[in-house]
């Protein structure tokens, strides 16, 4: 098994590497002179950024002091989503070049035809003309790179727009056939994946309070993915969640970057700012019963979801929300009987086309979809993991409103 670990991160590091030659070759070497300054420059921003990219993720993996990490987190994570937009638009770029290579190739051949039917006197062909604009090749390299920088450049900084704004609040209707006439219209306002951290700080957390408490929901539910640090670290970070105003009351589970943050701190300190943490437990609200567990990666630590504590022993002719994190436990829930289970975890892919590898590892990607009697919504989350930036997955908050057949 540990051979198997160390043969994939050896292929992950040279497919990295080959992307980063990639890149290089098409943008620098392909467009600039061999002994120039620009030559020699670039080769420092590529080398400079995978080092940086690595060292972000290790300084927050490692614990290292935050004021390091916020160093490292702007440039490193950046350049980790600058690079995947910059590969994407070169290999489309791949497909545009042989036409204006074959285009400039036949004007040339055109042009020498008609030289020939009139040939210059000798004393002129014998004195070439000095070029005055760049080959057609490192013509045509430069436009192809230019054009692919300035998109990566423009997806990249409108998907960091999108995540520094603040989540957009997403509205669904979820209607449950055991839920009471008296429950129809409840609200529950559904946030998840905010990874608090070295770059998304307390202003971040507080444009989320805030989206979340214009919607005037009757329960919040926090579903995972809150920090990605320790509480000495970010309790400033968190302050505002003290601010959350429902009903109801908040609620909370965790996700699985709790457990690389010290998740049982966190429960402790969610408390204190007034969230009530559900640990594989379940509380009666009218109409429905409200259950959370644990995320799958407690199990290391000897947590983990346990759903027959959470859920068994309850009236079942009652109507039942779950809060987990990851949606791949929607089978314990159907087991169980949850009418509907509110998680997160996916980001919907967070940078496209990473979307098609999170819906092969994810029963459900985003949105409303039902498996048996159980429904299960997936929030894409409202902020964003290593680079502050979302690319054809918006964040939201999301005000699920449950629905009575009886109303």
């Amino acid at each position: 098994m540990v051979i198997l670990f160390v043969l994939v991160g050896l292929a992950a590091l040279a497919a990295l590497a080959a992307m980063q030659w990639y890149a290089w070759r098409r943008l620098v070497r392909d467009t600039t002179a061999r002994s120039g300054f620009a030559r020699r420059a670039g080769a420092v921003v590529f080398v400079a950024g995978p080092l940086l990219m690595f060292a972000a993720v290790a300084s927050e993996r490692a614990g290292a002091p935050f004021w390091l990490q916020k160093v490292l987190a702007w440039p490193g994570f950046m350049w980790m989503a600058l690079s995947i937009y910059l590969v994407l638009a070169l290999l489309v770029g791949e497909l545009v070049r042989p036409f204006f290579l074959r285009r400039g190739s036949k004007r040339a051949s055109t042009e020498d035809a008609g030289s020939a039917e009139d040939p210059a006197p000798a004393e002129v062909r014998a004195e070439p003309a000095a070029p005055t604009t760049p080959s057609r090749r490192l013509f045509v390299s430069r436009v192809v790179g230019g054009s692919a920088a300035a998109v990566a450049v423009g997806t990249v900084g409108y998907g960091t727009y999108g995540v520094l704004r603040g989540p957009r609040v997403k509205r669904v209707t979820v209607p449950l056939a055991k839920l009471p006439r008296g429950a129809h219209g409840f609200r529950i306002a559904v946030v998840s994946d905010v990874h608090l951290g070295p770059i998304l700080g307390r202003g971040f957390t507080q444009r989320v309070v805030d989206t979340i408490n214009s919607t005037q929901p009757d329960l919040i539910a926090v579903v995972g993915d809150l920090v990605d640090g320790s509480v000495e670290d970010l309790g400033p970070a968190a302050a505002p969640l003290a601010q959350l105003r429902a009903r109801h009351g908040t609620y909370f589970v965790t996700g699985n970057h709790e457990y690389f943050s010290g998740a049982e701190q966190w429960v402790d300190h969610v408390r204190e700012l007034g969230l009530r943490p559900l640990e594989n437990a379940r509380t009666e609200l009218p109409g429905f019963d409200l259950a959370g567990v644990d995320d799958v990666a407690g199990e290391r630590d000897g947590h983990g979801p346990d759903f027959a504590k959470a859920l068994g022993d309850r009236d079942r002719s009652r109507a039942s929300v779950l809060l987990a994190h990851q949606p791949v436990v929607i089978h314990d829930a159907v087991k169980h009987g949850v009418d509907l289970q509110l998680s997160g975890h996916t980001h919907g892919g967070q940078l496209w086309p990473g979307n098609f590898i999170a819906d092969l590892a994810n029963p459900t990607l985003a949105g409303l979809e039902r498996y048996g009697d159980t429904q299960l919504y997936v929030t894409r989350g409202a902020g964003a993991w290593g680079p502050p930036v979302r690319v054809g997955a918006p964040s939201d908050v999301t005000v699920v409103e449950l629905t009575s057949r009886q109303a």
